[in-house]
């Protein structure tokens, strides 16, 4: 779009003036960033209009992306990039004597997502719109954000997200396009006249899911695709004039917060009736909106694709089939081959507790017309199967087993494709997680690696770093990641090393100024910045981190009068309320942080930083500054990843285990500009076969081990008594779960060769550039369109 600063200024002036009657001059940050908002939607508005006529005219297959996550991060300057407005919009402020980054600052970081999930789902969308694919996003428009995390002594305390104080100006309300979804109440089948059976409701909980859209504006293409999230509300009525404060809030409930806890019945009900509310409203939006452009539903699977990401969305399949069951007179052959090739499923996980499983007491209360359906999706699945892979693989594999609804095996049965998202992840999905179902269904099985925008953890978050790669090879590589390969040859170009490193020292120097300014931390900026930013999980283990820690701070504590390289150690991560370990173990982090950094010997030659409320907008200011891209989850536990391909993006080195999408990053970059260490996924395994890991032998076995672990219960890290004795013992009498003990010695191996290797800042330099320059690999461009050629068979943009 073309602009220039003095319409913008003009636009601007005019915009605060409509929506506010007073001058500039009066105006908060806030109220300008809302009025900057408007703007961008008003250029863009024809833009949208356009992008929905153009695929309705050329009839374009449409990909409907489901999760329970998005983590959009802020919008304005994202928005503002892809419109090719960015460097207008600053300049313009600037001449007005605004600051573009202060503004932007007042923006919401809505907090729609806990983490990777949903900022993958996030990429994704970006991805579809900068590629032409007509993609739409599919989730709930939560109240209140997952939680605003404050440490209060140590332990994390949440508060609410309240991202929608101020209204979100990027949506726009559907009213027209509103849905109903039942809850509870009693279903009968009655035979008609020409034998269908129709279904009829009684008695049922009626709710209104009234849509939010928000436009994804593609990079520089003039395509603005949309996100669609549903709020839950009151449906009008012509009998009922009033209901009760607990109506409202059951309703309300719905769409009120992000994963609510469900270590209790009522818990798991709340979660139940979100993932079937946003289910059964985007399906029957989708088989709305088809039929009010093609007059033959046969046609369904060929115009339609519905993406299921991760477990939560798996009602998508049994609501199809209600919908051409019940309101479209299919037969049920006909209902289940059209849903068949409309669905897919990516599967995230294979910790056990993630693959979702509902009572059926409880699924057959509140979603009697679904489980009926589900009942027959198992029956008809046993018979088909029992005489070929007999009793044993169906009782294992069928949706409907132990008193459970098993939500991945339905994902699977119920889609034409199902794939892993890191080439470890779909092996083990093959031989351990969905081995049974692989032997069913071999041939649905792939493998499909995630991906990151760059346009916003390169473009946006680094932009010292877009400069420099712009003025070295030019700016082809910003449509084109693949194209970030042609920094390879500057390896040798001393001046570029050099301006490589000023740019990580530009971006240390403004998350030092954070720090200091919000923690008050003052934090060298010629450390190394060591970097573990994820969710917090014992998996995960930023438990290794702290021992590395408590080994640095014991080193020189024993030898003050010793040089060593200084050393930053940054964490962001949020535990989920209800997860106590992890609760527990952010305390740890909390006390240790405290202890290192009061500590007059240590000085600042050691500083342990946790900055809490962890999100997308702190993510992008930390990224740019690492120099250590920690990724030490147990082998075969984490299944891709996507900080390890954002850290490696902006030049960090990985310190990584051989697990998820670390191998490829390893592969890719090479070992020899990485820190890989630890137990390889069948080292793992062969434990839980062989049951002989033990974890007090290496504790004993090793006295720099066995004095940090000591430390935790023998008073030398303050006010850890409690969670110091239930780590100490999660390790030692319950035999470390996650295996930290058995890698601990060859994680600190590589340690010690980071602090050696660091020093020769040239080299190191030589390694970051590499990383920079193979990170296009996994660019949400690239997997994306492996997603449209592959699974949804639709076209896409070529990257060029």
């Amino acid at each position: 779009m073309k602009l220039t600063s003095a319409q913008f200024k003009k636009d601007f002036l005019s915009e605060i003036e409509t929506l506010y009657s007073t001058a500039l001059a009066d105006t908060s940050n806030i109220e300008q960033y809302i009025a900057l908002g408007h703007l961008v939607r008003r250029y863009n508005s024809q833009s949208w209009t356009r992008t929905a006529k153009r695929y309705r005219d050329h009839q374009q297959k449409q990909v409907y992306y489901f999760s329970i996550e998005f983590l959009p991060g802020r919008l304005l300057a994202m928005n503002l990039l892809s419109l090719n407005l960015l460097s207008t919009f600053k300049r313009g402020l600037s001449e007005l004597g605004l600051d573009f980054e202060t503004i932007s600052q007042a923006e919401p970081d809505p907090a729609l997502g806990n983490g990777g999930l949903g900022r993958l789902a996030a990429c994704y969308m970006d991805a579809m719109a900068s590629l032409r694919i007509a993609g739409n996003g599919n989730g709930i428009r939560y109240r209140y954000g997952l939680f605003k995390q404050i440490f209060m002594n140590g332990y994390q305390v949440e508060l609410p997200d309240d991202w929608l104080r101020t209204g979100n100006v990027w949506e726009t309300r559907r009213d027209n396009k509103s849905c109903v979804v039942r809850f509870g109440g009693n279903t009968w089948l009655k035979k008609q006249p020409d034998g269908h059976l129709q279904a009829h409701y009684e008695h049922t909980e009626d709710v209104l899911a009234v849509p939010y859209d928000i436009g994804v504006v593609g990079y520089h293409n003039d395509i603005t695709n949309t996100l669609r999230l549903w709020s839950a509300e009151l449906p009008p009525s012509v009998t009922k004039t009033y209901y009760s404060q607990e109506q409202r809030d059951r309703v309300s409930d719905i769409t009120k917060v992000l994963y609510p806890d469900d270590s209790n019945t009522a818990g798991q009900q709340l979660r139940l009736r979100q993932e079937n509310f946003f289910s059964s409203a985007g399906v029957q939006s989708i088989v709305r909106d088809f039929c009010e452009n093609n007059d033959d539903l046969q046609q369904l699977g060929k115009k339609i694709a519905i993406h299921i990401n991760d477990t939560h969305p798996t009602l998508v399949i049994p609501e199809m089939m209600r919908l051409l069951l019940d309101e479209h007179d299919c037969s049920w052959d006909v209902a289940w081959t059209l849903t068949m090739q409309v669905m897919s499923y990516t599967n995230h996980t294979i910790l056990q507790e993630a693959l979702e499983t509902w009572p059926i007491e409880m699924f057959k209360t509140l979603l009697p017309r679904i489980y009926q359906i589900v009942t027959e999706i198992d029956r008809r699945y046993r018979r088909q199967e029992l005489p070929i892979f007999g009793q044993k693989i169906v009782d294992q594999t069928a949706p409907l087993g132990n008193g459970q609804v098993r939500m991945a095996y339905l994902a699977v049965i119920g889609s034409h494709s199902v794939n892993g998202v890191a080439p470890l992840h779909t092996k083990l999905l093959k031989t351990d997680v969905l081995r049974d179902l692989y032997q069913v269904y071999p041939e649905r099985f792939n493998n499909k690696t995630n991906g990151i925008t760059m346009r916003r953890w390169v473009q946006l978050a680094n932009e010292p770093l877009s400069g420099l790669i712009d003025t070295t090879i030019g700016k082809g590589w910003r449509r084109n990641p693949n194209r970030l390969q042609e920094l390879i040859p500057y390896q040798q170009d001393d001046h570029f090393l050099h301006q490589l490193l000023e740019v990580k020292q530009q971006n240390k120097w403004a998350l030092a100024a954070y720090v200091q300014k919000n923690m008050g931390i003052k934090l060298r900026t010629d450390a190394i910045y060591d970097v573990q930013i994820k969710r917090l999980h014992a998996y995960k283990r930023q438990l290794l981190h702290v021992f590395e820690i408590l080994r640095e701070y014991f080193k020189i504590k024993d030898h003050p009068e010793q040089a060593v390289v200084p050393r930053v150690h940054v964490f962001g991560a949020k535990a989920a309320p209800s997860y106590h370990y992890a609760k527990s173990i952010i305390k740890l982090m909390n006390a240790v942080a405290d202890m290192v950094n009061q500590d007059p010997v240590i000085g600042d030659k050691l500083k342990v930083v946790f900055i809490p409320n962890y999100g997308v907008s702190l993510a992008e200011l930390i990224i740019p500054a690492a120099d250590v891209s920690e990724q030490i989850s147990t082998a075969s536990k984490e299944a891709s990843g996507t900080s390890n391909m954002k850290l490696m993006a902006n030049g960090a080195l990985s310190l990584a285990t051989h697990d998820g999408a670390n191998i490829d990053i390893i592969h890719v970059a090479g070992a020899e500009n990485e820190y890989p260490f630890g137990l390889t996924a069948a080292e793992v395994y062969h434990y839980y076969e062989h049951g002989n890991y033990h974890a007090a032998d290496f504790y004993h076995a090793d006295p720099e081990l066995k004095r940090i672990l000591d430390s935790l219960i023998d008073g030398t890290i303050p006010e850890v008594e409690t969670v110091g004795r239930e780590i100490f013992d999660s390790l030692i009498q319950y035999n470390d779960e996650f295996f930290v003990l058995a890698d601990y010695a060859s994680y600190t191996q590589q340690q010690r060769q980071i602090s050696h290797d660091f020093q020769d800042q040239p080299t190191w330099q030589q390694r970051a550039l590499v990383n920079i320059a193979t990170a296009g690999y996994f660019s949400a461009d690239s997997a994306v369109a492996r997603y449209a050629e592959d699974i949804w068979q639709v076209p896409h943009d070529q990257l060029t």
